[in-house]
């Protein structure tokens, strides 16, 4: 994986039942299962946003920047998978559109009109992540985490 392409990933979460304060946001409750965040890394850097995740799950060694964050530096959540595919298109908002189904409302979704960017699956979704990518022509590449 060249980390300095652009692109669109989707960050994937174990996790076990937990309520977090994520910042301004206020107080959410977690169930046990799988958290699916959805992210563009266009700028700049491209893909260096993902390894900024990876390294931040294992690390915890920064203060929270995106919502994303709190659920890297809770000890309920662990990060499992990071999915990525090369792009210069946007296509965070349909990623998530299409992942749809259960979701926490108003989660990393405030530069957009979309309901959420975070999803929630009782049972592992990897193979349905790789099969949205496909449907959107991207080439997905995972990362274990």
């Amino acid at each position: 994986m060249d980390f300095s392409e652009k692109g669109v990933y989707c960050l994937v979460f174990e996790n076990r039942d937990c309520v977090i304060e994520v910042g301004k946001k206020g107080t959410f409750s977690f169930s046990e299962g799988f958290h699916i965040y959805t992210g563009s890394a266009l700028g700049p850097g491209g893909m260096k946003r993902v390894k900024r995740h990876i390294d931040l799950s294992s690390k915890k060694d920064k203060n929270p920047r995106w919502h994303v964050d709190y659920l890297h530096l809770n000890s309920s959540f662990r990060l499992a998978w990071a999915v990525c595919a090369g792009t210069s298109s946007r296509l965070e908002c349909e990623l998530s559109r299409r992942l749809g189904g259960n979701s926490v409302q108003g989660f990393g979704c405030t530069d957009c009109t979309c309901r959420s960017h975070l999803f929630y699956r009782k049972e592992n979704p990897l193979s349905e992540i790789k099969e949205v990518f496909e449907t959107l022509g991207l080439r997905a590449v995972v990362l274990e985490c």
